[in-house]
């Protein structure tokens, strides 16, 4: 049964940890809990990316079904605090996104500041942790983290034309056979650290797995191809083979660090 309660911070997916696979969603749902109304923005809002990562909520939880492997997905809009960044991040709490102007957010006292981290940002991280652990634990290896976001079609007026990518620190070793076999999806366009770059210092993928040594790469899928459930379905059929075969890579469930191109840890 998965865990979650209306106003849980988070979501665990049950799956068989001993398959050494873990799914990430940071930015699941557009929820805020009901306390915060709209942070003073309009419905509207709640319908792009600055509330939340479109389609990924779907395609996260059909891999996970279709894998068998447990996942965690953030039960809070980053709008609210973002779980994918690191605690001194100043963006971490956004008064302006993507040109809004979020009134919930400006000012903000401390002490709220501070009860957003404790109650939404830290709990996540503390499930995250968890389950992570859990699979470790079951396997007695390093387990293979992939975290699922994904981006707009556009930005600023100018179309992107991937439509998915893989972003990525400097731990290349889950990075470039799924590269490669994205790649050879028949008219699939892909890239590396498109639209973002990975390496972002206190971000979940820094947080756990850099700094651990664990295998892992971000996965971010054009929001246009994930818009609905046909295309949550296609990419879901796509990928579960993809992400079985990287992790039948035995080489991979090792423990190795890199230096972050962030700087030292």
């Amino acid at each position: 049964m998965a865990e979650q309660l209306n106003d849980s911070p988070f979501e665990i997916i049950d799956g068989d940890s001993h398959i050494g696979l873990v799914l990430l969603a940071d930015h699941a749902t557009n929820h805020l809990p009901a306390e915060y109304g709209r942070l003073g923005l309009p419905e509207s809002a709640f319908a792009r990316h600055i509330a939340y990562d479109i389609g990924i909520e779907g395609l996260t939880r059909s891999l996970a079904a279709r894998l068998g492997v447990p996942a965690v997905l953030s039960r809070f809009s980053r709008l609210l605090i973002d779980p994918n960044r690191g605690e001194d991040d100043p963006t971490l709490i956004m008064r302006i996104s993507d040109g809004a102007i979020i009134p919930g957010n400006h000012p903000i006292s401390q002490e709220e500041w501070r009860h957003r981290l404790e109650t939404y940002h830290r709990p996540y991280h503390g499930a995250v942790s968890q389950v992570i652990g859990n699979v470790a634990a079951a396997t007695g290896k390093a387990p293979l983290v992939i975290s699922l976001h994904s981006f707009t079609p556009t930005w600023k007026g100018v179309s992107r034309p991937w439509h998915i990518t893989v972003l990525w620190d400097s731990d290349d070793r889950a990075v470039r056979p799924l590269l490669a076999a994205l790649g050879g999806i028949p008219g699939v366009v892909t890239a590396d650290n498109e639209p973002y770059d990975g390496a972002l210092r206190g971000d979940t993928m820094f947080r756990h797995c850099m700094t651990a040594g664990i295998p892992h790469a971000l996965i971010e899928v054009r929001q246009d191809e994930i818009g609905d459930e046909a295309g949550i379905a296609l990419w879901a059929a796509r990928l579960a083979p993809i992400l079985a075969e990287l992790n039948a890579n035995g080489s991979l469930h090792t423990y190795q660090t890199f230096p972050s191109r962030t700087g030292p840890y």
